[in-house]
């Protein structure tokens, strides 16, 4: 007889798994999965609150045309009763959605069944889930909904594919991503057949411990004072213009054509009276246009930078790292931290004089939705780095200048071209152009300078960094276990002045980090230092590895034959 002290409590069918699964469903050396985790395998529904939120999404597209119907037909009753049977039709979708929209978790895939005539069923291997994203909108938030994004590989490195359950309420959608995460982790220590293999190891591999799944640690709170630096972020800068774009936009469809001609022709004589009275007026009314255009500007973008980054919040959650944003549509972005492979801070002239900078992650598997890496907005370097010490980790080394070499290049391409252009047009008679071009010329040789400064590369013993640009300076750190290769680039001219560009290819970000312009001999030994187990074959003689900055000897650092090494 069963002793009541060893049975399992009851929990509701259908409902998630316990929030602390048994230690036969969690102990990746299980060689199958445990009878309560079999066991959880029923079909899930949506919010009933979809047959709203739906209803709602699917009348956006329905509203302007159902306005215009109704302004145009005078209100007659066939255009009353077409608008009413469009309504009707949209509650009805919403409600189909609700009912037909399945999902189903398990210790192997993800589920999702859907549709009335024509049904679809789609399934999602676990190890191929790359993130599970979380987004409210203002209407969602609302009914306390919000919706579950699934990003999973789709049969390559770079191929992603999306899975949406649109939508479960918020205490569903947060238990949802950690059972998916949670499940994935064991499904890919069972296994041990991810197909990205690099994911395994991460940038902070030996500094994490153990995840706490009990509670959340905060890394940084967006402070009200970090709102004003959307002035130096030329995106939001141009926020009126986009503002007036879409609006001039929307009232090309509502607004007949002939009433925009007619009241032109009325206006054409205030034209022509404000273009007589002389060029004082014409300066007075663009001086106004211009200061309104300035204040607009500043304005415009710290208020469309408040609604983007909202309460911006990173925090770790388990073993990921979690970024929470938005004031009217709040996003949440999960990146798990074996998928976390370095970061990247990027700047821009103006940026620098404030020593302000972004950070966002190096990321195994996000494809084109690389801007879900973003870890920091625009911020303090100070401080973003106290967030990387916290979060991630520092790079702790020095970057090595590049030689004088890689100056007079920057020089030669930022002056030589538009110098020359302004010969050109000095030539044949064009005195403006000319004048333009030599200006843009003598402005190229502080640019020029600025890119040679930002040149630099080095090693701290675990982590490769290399920095490049200038009107967007970015500056990779990536883990020396990401590594999967090097390659090196030389044109003619590089290979004459005895430099080359180094790309340190990882299976991360955009693939490749570039040392632009670095001494060719300090390259391959800077290499060795870091990976010499994978140059050293390609080399004539192995160069003695740096202690501390990875560059090596120079002496015998020249590879077999006359081209460069290339990874293997």
């Amino acid at each position: 007889m069963t002793d009541p002290d060893e049975q399992e409590p009851p929990r509701p069918a259908g409902g998630p798994a316990p929030e602390e699964p048994r230690e036969a469903d969690t102990d990746p050396r299980a060689g199958r999965p445990s009878d309560a985790a079999a066991a959880d395998d029923t079909e899930r529904r949506l919010s009933p609150l979809t047959v709203l939120t739906a209803s709602i999404n699917y009348a956006k597209s329905a509203v302007l045309p159902i306005l215009v119907a109704l302004v145009a037909g005078d209100f007659n009753p066939w255009v009353l009763g077409g608008s009413a049977v469009a309504l009707v039709t949209l509650l009805v979708s919403g409600y189909v959605t609700y009912r037909t929209v399945r999902y189903r978790v398990n210790n192997e895939r993800l589920e999702i069944r859907s549709g009335l005539v024509s049904r679809s069923r789609r399934t999602i291997p676990l190890e191929r889930i790359r993130g599970v994203d979380v987004t409210s909108t203002l209407l969602h938030r609302l009914v306390g909904l919000a919706v579950v994004r699934i990003d999973a590989a789709a049969g390559g490195a770079v191929k992603q594919e999306e899975a949406k359950l649109d939508a479960v309420t918020a205490a569903d959608a947060e238990r949802l991503r950690t059972e998916l995460l949670r499940r994935r982790s064991l499904r890919v220590a069972r296994t041990g057949d991810e197909a990205a293999a690099p994911e395994e190891t991460s940038a902070t591999d030996g500094e994490h411990p153990e995840p706490d799944t009990s509670r959340d640690v905060v890394h940084f709170r967006m402070p009200p004072r970090w709102y004003r630096y959307a002035v130096l972020s030329p995106g939001y800068l141009l926020t009126p213009f986009a503002v007036l774009a879409t609006l001039f936009g929307f009232l090309n469809q509502i607004i007949d054509l002939d009433i925009v001609e007619d009241y032109v022709a009325d206006q054409a004589d205030t034209v022509q009276r404000l273009v007589d009275s002389g060029w004082a007026t014409l300066l007075v009314v663009a001086t106004g246009a211009v200061v309104l255009l300035a204040v607009a500007m500043p304005l415009f973008a710290v208020a469309s930078y408040m609604i983007n980054q909202w309460r911006f919040t990173l925090r770790r959650h388990g073993d990921a790292l979690v970024t929470e944003r938005g004031l009217f549509t709040r996003h949440s972005v999960t990146l798990e931290y074996r998928r976390i492979h370095g970061h990247e801070l990027k700047d821009n002239p103006v940026q620098r004089l404030r020593s302000l900078v972004r950070l966002s992650a190096i990321v195994t598997g996000l494809g084109e939705a690389a801007t879900r890496a973003t870890l920091l907005p625009l911020g303090p370097r100070s401080e973003v780095e106290a967030v990387v010490a916290r979060a991630l980790r520092r790079y702790e080394g020095e970057l090595t200048a590049h030689p004088a070499a890689a100056r007079s290049r920057r020089l030669f391409r930022a002056v030589v071209p538009p110098l020359a252009a302004a010969a050109a047009a000095a030539a044949l008679g064009w005195h403006w152009v000319a004048g333009t071009l030599l200006l843009v010329a003598l402005l190229g040789v502080p640019l020029g300078l600025d890119r040679y400064r930002s040149l630099g590369h080095g090693y701290d013993g675990e982590q490769v960094s290399v920095r490049s640009g200038s009107l967007s300076r970015s500056q990779a750190t990536v883990a020396r276990s990401a590594v999967i290769g090097w390659r090196w680039q030389q044109s003619l001219f590089q290979r004459r002045a005895g430099l080359a560009t180094l790309e340190v290819t990882v299976g991360a970000g955009s693939g490749s980090y570039g040392a632009v312009d670095a001494d060719f001999a300090e390259s391959v030994a800077f290499a060795h230092g870091v990976t010499p187990d994978m140059v050293a074959p390609f080399l004539a003689a192995d160069p003695r590895p740096a202690e501390h900055g990875g560059t090596g000897d120079r002496a015998g650092a020249r590879p077999r034959g006359d081209d460069p090494p290339g990874g293997p």
